[in-house]
């Protein structure tokens, strides 16, 4: 008798929730169900075999004042998927982390009966927490990549599972950074810095001028110091040369990449680093870093009246404290930038205390992630939920 084909719709919003989308499919595979696809998500997903209903890219906005400029196309996206999702029913629906475009989706679903996971938990632990309570209405199960964020959901009696990250499955325990100059071409000796701006334009357009400041302040110190800026995509890349150029910048020893943050990082003595889960990697790559965020000021204002944290970046909320320095919007000046992360990499002690520490938080998170949400989510696709 041959098995029925069952379809799971699912949505990533970005980059990160590509990378987790295009794992979670390649498991789910593995379990051996027959399976479909359908939904939002990026060239990984598409790569693991899902059909695209609407480009990811139209949801990868940032802040309050890009996604209100963007609201009623990503408005209308959202609504023509959930009423194709519900005129044609998934036998589950995935959504991974974009918890603003998600929830909504998974609250109409759920109510129409179809099973709702959300894969990535929603930053209630940083600010707002109120959230939780329609996270209880909204989905059927919440996969969570941190081991703390158990505690919240089984507090308010929603269904989550700890999977771990696939970072922490997907990067070594030990990088050779004297390997990783020797493939790219760079030279032993010199002081090598990684600068990642993020991977949205929106990102790239708030940091890309005071990234190219900070390298000519650090080259002042250090002369022959080298940059490498990966990016994620040709538009993105186009920013940030056109920044360059207007900055008569050019000459200054800046690498840009396409991709290949892993690299950098590795090749890296330092990384300035946007926060999002490119701080996460730079910890699991053991680089001491400094992080950095800029953003619409009403944004970061209405932002920062809600959030509970004193810091926003991974490495420092896994650890519960400042382990690497935070500088955010008006504090995010070129010469704080530069001194805080030469002040770092001259500190041998705090580098070596800084790879202890991410040692630690590697083998916490790593879980065989896929393996492990595959297997939380298969009681739901089959009925057993």
């Amino acid at each position: 008798m041959q098995q029925s084909i069952k379809t799971i719709a699912m949505v990533a919003g970005e980059a990160s929730g590509d990378l987790l989308g295009s794992h979670l499919i390649k498991a789910l595979k593995q379990a051996g169900t027959s399976l479909h696809f359908v939904g939002i998500g990026g060239p990984k997903m598409q790569a693991a075999g899902m059909d695209v209903m609407f480009p990811m890219e139209k949801l990868a906005v940032n802040g309050y004042v890009e996604v209100l400029r963007h609201y009623r196309e990503i408005v209308g996206i959202r609504n023509k998927l959930r009423a194709q999702l519900i005129a044609n029913p998934p036998d589950l629906f995935i959504g991974i982390d974009a918890p603003d475009f998600n929830l909504d989706l998974e609250l109409a679903l759920k109510n129409k009966g179809i099973p709702t996971v959300h894969y990535v938990s929603p930053s209630i632990w940083a600010w707002r927490g109120e959230r939780i309570h329609k996270i209880k209405r909204a989905v059927s199960l919440v996969l969570a990549l941190f081991p703390f964020e158990t505690a919240l959901y089984e507090q308010a009696r929603v269904p989550v599972s700890y999977v771990g990250h696939p970072l922490a499955d997907m990067l070594p325990d030990h990088s050779s950074r004297a390997a990783m100059r020797e493939q790219m071409r760079l030279p032993q000796q010199a002081m090598v810095f990684a600068f990642l701006p993020g991977s949205r334009q929106s990102e790239v357009r708030q940091l890309a001028e005071t990234y190219i400041e900070t390298a000519k302040l650090i080259l002042q110190k250090i002369p022959d110091a080298q940059f490498l800026v990966p990016l994620v995509s040709r538009e993105t890349r186009n920013i940030f040369e056109n920044v360059q150029w207007k900055l008569e910048g050019q000459n200054l020893p800046i690498t840009l990449l396409f991709g290949h943050a892993h690299d950098a990082m590795i090749a890296a003595d330092g990384v300035l680093v946007a926060s999002g889960t490119a701080t996460l990697e730079a910890a699991l790559l053991k680089r001491p870093m400094v992080i950095t965020y800029k953003m619409p000021a009403f944004t970061y204002w209405f932002s920062k009246r809600k959030q509970y944290l004193p810091y926003v970046g991974l490495p420092n909320v896994l650890a519960g404290k400042f382990i690497v320095p935070e500088l955010l919007q008006e504090d995010a000046t070129p010469e704080n930038l530069a001194q805080a992360l030469l002040n770092l990499v001259a500190d041998k002690l705090a580098v070596a205390e800084l790879e202890t520490i991410f040692t630690e938080m590697h083998a916490t998170l790593r879980q065989d992630n896929a393996h492990k949400a595959a297997q939380a989510i298969l009681p739901y696709l089959s009925g057993r939920k």
